[in-house]
């Protein structure tokens, strides 16, 4: 049965490309691969494009880009998906290019943002390894894929629902806790095939962007403390400070991008083993430190 290899790439429309090019070198560590009229695709390993900025006054998410391992699969995961109702469309030649991928189709979510699967995606020369302008180590990647998103829920429970019974998607965890008088976090984890802890999570928020924060993990935990550093320096808002979740285990801070929406640095987390792992929910987000400075 087809499934979801990791999350591989993202896609956000940015009213500024020039500040999100300075940010994503010199704040984030990314390494810029091309750009062009249609705007700034972005390395952090061996793939050409890990993540890709397009000039657009939405300042929020526009794709996440799932991968599976066979073109077989990507055919059989496509065939489930229109079994289940959902309208699925082939990605165009020219947007098979600019994704940098072999076969790509793409549907709605229930939010507002579009999924697309594919297969077959392209890697740089040899020579040209990955090369951070700021970064000790690199970033975590490989199978695993790029980090995890957190998209809002307009809809709680049918979002849920969308992500684990339509894209299969495999339930990490919960966490519920109020974060201000009157105000509860719902939020539910979910992972891919290849254990990363969670790959995109949710929770329901009333809220006019769909994009709360994309997480990348670095290598050398050092590397979270220089972009925290990076980050005061530059006079980047601290969101939540150094801390550490729970339910992860992943050592992080969050600050907040030039689009609005949150980016999270974090380092360590877990590889889930899902012969041996139990679905828990969890009280808080945080067991030490994230100290809120700004309201998520």
């Amino acid at each position: 049965m087809a499934e979801i290899h990791s999350l591989a790439y993202v896609g956000l429309g940015v009213s500024d490309l020039e500040r999100w090019h300075w940010f994503a070198t010199h704040i984030l560590g990314m390494q810029v691969s091309k750009r062009d009229e249609h705007g700034i695709s972005l390395r952090m390993d061996e793939y050409c494009q890990r993540f890709f900025l397009e000039q657009n006054p939405i300042d929020d998410l526009l794709v996440a880009g799932w991968q599976l391992r066979t073109a077989a699969e990507l055919e059989s995961y496509v065939a489930e998906l229109r079994d289940k109702g959902v309208p699925v469309e082939a990605l165009s030649d020219d947007l098979l290019r600019r994704r940098m991928v072999e076969k790509a189709y793409s549907c709605q979510d229930p939010n507002g943002f579009t999924h697309e699967f594919f297969f077959g995606h392209t890697v740089a020369e040899l020579a040209d390894s990955f090369r951070s302008p700021v970064l000790r180590g690199g970033f975590v990647t490989g199978d695993l894929g790029i980090g995890h998103i957190l998209p809002f829920a307009k809809n709680g429970p049918q979002t849920v629902a969308f992500y684990r019974d339509v894209l299969k998607l495999r339930v990490s965890d919960y966490i519920r806790e109020e974060i201000h008088p009157g105000v509860l976090v719902d939020a539910t984890f979910f992972h891919t095939a290849t254990g990363r802890h969670h790959s995109i999570a949710t929770a329901q928020a009333p809220t006019p962007k769909v994009l709360n924060h994309f997480m990348v993990q670095v290598e050398q935990m050092d590397d979270v403390g220089l972009a925290y550093d990076r980050a005061v320096k530059a006079g980047i808002p601290i969101v939540l400070e150094l801390g550490h979740h729970p339910n992860d285990k992943t050592f992080s801070f969050y600050a907040q991008t030039p689009s609005g929406f949150n980016f999270e640095m974090g380092w360590g987390g877990i590889v889930i083993d899902d012969a041996n792992w139990e679905v828990r929910a969890y009280s808080e987000m945080s067991d030490w430190g994230h100290k809120r400075n700004v309201v998520l």
